[in-house]
C-alpha cells in the first residue's frame, strides 16, 4: 500500500526571482532550502513546514494571470505549474509508477534531483502531478544549497529571512475586530453534528 506523507511542493512560476524571494522569505518567513538552476534556469525551493514546500520556476517572459476572487470560476487561461505529492520511499513511488502504466496512463521515467526522485504524470484533468519521494541522506531543510550556477543578488543572501526589508506592523488587529465572515461554516458544523450522532 502506497503511503503517502504530504505535498512534497506546490511548484509555481515568477517573471521575478528576487521579487519572489523578497516576499516568501523575507516577508512571509519562509527559508529558501535550495535554488536549482544555470543561465537561463532557475527553480527556487521555499520551506512551508517540515513536509511541505513551495518552488518557484522563473520565466522572465511570463505575464500573469488576472487576479480574481479566490474559489471563482474562470474561462480561459490559469496560473499552476504543477503539484508534487511526497511518498514515504522508493517503493511507493514504483509502485505508483506501476498503478499508473497499468490503468494506460503516461507516466515518466524516474528522475533523480538529489534531494527527491520523481515521477510525472498528468491526472484526467490535465492537472500535471509530480510524485517525490525523498533522498533520506540528503535533507535541503536541515541543510539549504544553492546550486543555480548564477544565484539570483537576494538568493545569495542566504536561505533565512532578512530582517527590516518589510515594515513593521505597528498596529496589530485588535482582539474585537478578529471576526471570521459567515462562509460555509454552520454548514459544515451541522453536518459533523450530524454524522457524529449517527
Amino acid at each position: 500500500m502506497i503511503k503517502y506523507t504530504g505535498i512534497n511542493h506546490m511548484a509555481m512560476v515568477t517573471r521575478d526571482m528576487d521579487m519572489t524571494i523578497r516576499f516568501w522569505r523575507d516577508l512571509l518567513g519562509m527559508r529558501l532550502v535550495t535554488g536549482l538552476g544555470k543561465p537561463g534556469y532557475r527553480h527556487y525551493f521555499f520551506e512551508i513546514s517540515a513536509h511541505d514546500m513551495i518552488a518557484f520556476f522563473e520565466w522572465p517572459e511570463l505575464e500573469n494571470c488576472p487576479e480574481k476572487d479566490h474559489g471563482v470560476p474562470v474561462k480561459g487561461p490559469a496560473c499552476f505549474d504543477h503539484v508534487s505529492f511526497e511518498v514515504a520511499g522508493d517503493e511507493d513511488l514504483w509502485e505508483i509508477k506501476d498503478k499508473l502504466d497499468a490503468a494506460g496512463f503516461w507516466v515518466s521515467e524516474a528522475v533523480d534531483h538529489g534531494f527527491i526522485k520523481s515521477i510525472y504524470t498528468f491526472d484526467p484533468n490535465g492537472i500535471a502531478i509530480e510524485f517525490s519521494a525523498p533522498v533520506p541522506e540528503v535533507d535541503i531543510r536541515k541543510t539549504p544549497v544553492m546550486t543555480d550556477s548564477e544565484p539570483t543578488k537576494l538568493a545569495a543572501e542566504g536561505p533565512d529571512p532578512i530582517p527590516g526589508r518589510w515594515p513593521e506592523v505597528r498596529q496589530p488587529t485588535p482582539d474585537e475586530d478578529r471576526i471570521a465572515y459567515d462562509g460555509e461554516g454552520d454548514t459544515i458544523r451541522e453536518a459533523v453534528d450530524k454524522a457524529r450522532q449517527g
